[in-house]
């Protein structure tokens, strides 16, 4: 295949992206796409790198797992080829961090839901193994469950007929997309189901969103970093020991752990994809405009996450779970065309 841009024209752009970067100083250029961001959808972007590789004549595009929430960081600090071209997220875009890239000139972004995962739950196989609930893991793992001291030491400390065994979890740090995601999805579900949450909601909303999201640091939660396959070799070492991570990296170790139920129902593919399961999120990509013609291939890498992430497909075989239909038609377009996201849209 051919490059979209001649060499010289490519050139041009570059020199004058980087001229009009005041972080720059003009003058830098870059050959390679550059994406930074999820941990979750790094392996997803890394397979999509080494199939532009080898059916393109470009430059491997660099991928860096940074976490969602550093990623943003690094995307929005502004234009330029010393900044990334793509981020990839595990939840979207804040309104918050898309005004921080507006006032850095990164005005025009394209938003790209390239799939689905889930937050699993796991254990390692013929370890620890019960059904949870988000009250369960808001009460094992809060700060302060409820505005109240964190007294829970073991799961039975919760509920007589869960195991009489140590709270051990091990799960992402607060800058990764996946902490997000397990904050609104699992922690405020279970911290609103708590007496009087409902009228401190009202009174204090940020009280209110430290009680229900702030985890404890007394070694019965433990960071983990960005590289979920640490927690999958600390809870297969540990048969006691929960871990949260990304549904494909359970999916690529079902020989090593098995996921834990939640609500009755297990972090499957087909639970996710219609989703059943409480954890089910959606997966994005958010593309820089302004170095659409740029970046040699940029174009190119992106359309080859949309030759991919279809049913059946290479993402699907590593534990991308597909886009419902609707959402799948929207991504197609906006792999095209490039429509830039609107504030309002993050609403």
């Amino acid at each position: 295949m051919t490059l979209k841009l001649s060499t010289a024209a490519s050139a041009v752009a570059l020199l004058a992206l980087a001229a009009c970067n005041n972080a720059g100083g003009g003058g830098e250029t870059r050959d390679a796409v550059r994406a930074v961001g999820s941990s979750t959808v790094y392996p997803f972007a890394t397979r999509i790198a080494e199939s532009f590789t080898r059916n393109y004549d470009f430059a491997s595009p660099i991928i860096e797992s940074t976490g969602t929430g550093g990623g943003v960081a690094l995307f929005c600090q502004g234009v330029g080829p010393e900044t990334p071209d793509i981020v990839n997220a595990s939840r979207r875009m804040k309104a918050s961090e898309f005004e921080t890239c507006r006032q850095n000139g990164v005005e025009e972004i394209t938003e790209i839901q390239v799939g689905l995962d889930g937050i699993a739950f796991a254990s390692a196989n013929g370890g620890i193994d019960f059904d949870l609930t988000p009250e369960i893991v808001y009460e094992a793992i809060a700060a302060n469950p409820y505005g109240e001291e964190q007294t829970n030491e073991m799961w039975s400390d919760i509920d007589p007929s869960l195991p009489n065994k140590p709270i051990l979890v091990y799960g992402p740090p607060s800058t990764s997309g996946t902490r997000d995601a397990l904050n609104e999805l699992v922690l405020m579900v279970g911290c609103e189901s708590g007496e009087g949450m409902a009228e401190l909601e009202e009174q204090d909303e940020d009280r209110f969103e430290t009680v229900c999201t702030e985890l404890r640091n007394d070694g019965a939660f433990v960071e983990q970093g960005e590289q979920d396959n640490l927690i999958v070799q600390k809870i297969e070492g540990n048969a006691d020991a929960i871990g949260i991570f990304g549904f494909s990296y359970l999916d690529a170790n079902s020989d090593r752990v098995h996921g834990l139920t939640m609500n009755g129902v297990e972090p499957t593919y087909e639970n996710i994809s219609n989703f059943d399961y409480i954890g089910a999120r959606p997966l994005f990509i958010y593309v820089k405009n302004a170095h659409l013609d740029a970046i040699p291939g940029l174009r190119e890498f992106v359309a080859e996450w949309a030759n991919n992430w279809g049913s059946g497909g290479p993402l699907a075989e590593v534990g991308l779970v597909p886009n419902p239909e609707a959402a799948m038609a929207r991504s197609n377009t906006a792999a095209s065309d490039f429509t830039a996201l609107a504030a309002s849209d993050l609403d």
